[in-house]
């Protein structure tokens, strides 16, 4: 198993004098659900500050999706109110797409997820819409059999539900959990925790040696998955492919939170806002 090392695909992503918005790319992110629209928008806030140019956010609580928010740069979208979700994904036209943080676990949620898995590009996979997934089977084969590449990023609770045994047996024997995960459903996963796992199809895994117990907060996750699909979007324009990206943004995510405690802020009491606001600085360092 390889440390994993790639601060250095940061240059890729340096902007030409020329660039504009649609270089950057556009992201979608689908989640929220009413009580739980704080995920999406941490999601959002992951996009934003590591430089997605497009950043639309379809938010399942149609109250959550009229509230301002201190970030008028986020496109917000009652998705609450769509009839037909492929019709809504297909409407936006989004270069990558991030579902789970907050989704919950209604119909609407698992109409939101099949459209999302037929989605015919980058697809990041988070928190509800995986347990969506193990309560599933067939949404098991609709993510194996997809044409695009997908990134799924389970913590310990949501592999233990993927693979049906405990959250024990997958603490026991991380690297054995993340080999199952890649096998049983062929796609590039990130068992997230104590030196985060990274894996992909006949490409090994990896370990991310940095991070700390400042990040054992809630909508740590959640930044992680708004950062990977901006990399992903990014990446179309900028030669970065979405296992690239997946693993560029967990490195950065966890040296990020090693930089906020090298300057006093954490661990206790560092917040996933100043995270992502930590990354856009390492990312700007390239």
């Amino acid at each position: 198993m390889l440390d994993l090392d790639t601060l250095g695909l940061r240059t890729r992503l340096i902007r030409k004098p020329d660039a504009h918005k649609g270089d950057m790319g556009k992201v979608l992110l689908v989640g929220g659900a009413p009580g739980m629209a704080g995920a999406i928008f941490l999601s959002a806030y992951g996009s934003l500050y590591s430089g997605a140019g497009w950043i639309i956010v379809g938010v399942l609580d149609s109250k959550s999706a009229h509230v301002q928010i201190n970030q008028p740069e986020l496109m917000i979208r009652d998705a609450s109110q769509a009839v037909n979700a492929n019709h809504f994904i297909k409407d936006v036209a989004p270069d990558c797409l991030a579902i789970g943080p907050g989704l919950g676990l209604s119909n609407q949620a698992l109409h939101f997820l099949e459209a999302s898995l037929a989605f015919s590009g980058p697809l990041i996979v988070d928190a509800d819409a995986l347990n969506l997934i193990a309560d599933h089977p067939r949404l098991q084969q609709q993510l194996r059999e997809r044409n695009n590449p997908c990134t799924i990023t389970p913590h310990p609770g949501e592999a233990a539900r993927l693979l049906g045994v405990s959250v024990k047996e997958v603490q026991a024997d991380r690297s054995r959990a993340i080999q199952l995960l890649i096998d049983q459903l062929q796609c590039y996963v990130v068992l997230k925790g104590h030196h985060t796992l990274v894996g992909a199809p006949n490409n090994g895994i990896y370990t991310c040696q940095a991070g700390n117990p400042g990040m054992a907060t809630g909508g740590m996750g959640d930044v992680l998955t708004g950062l990977i699909a901006s990399l992903a979007a990014q990446g179309l324009a900028h030669q970065l492919s979405l296992w690239e990206a997946t693993c560029l943004a967990v490195e950065l995510h966890a040296r990020a939170a090693d930089q906020l405690v090298q300057t006093g802020i954490g661990p206790n009491g560092m917040t996933p806002l100043e995270l992502a606001k930590a990354v856009r600085l390492l990312i700007n360092q390239a």
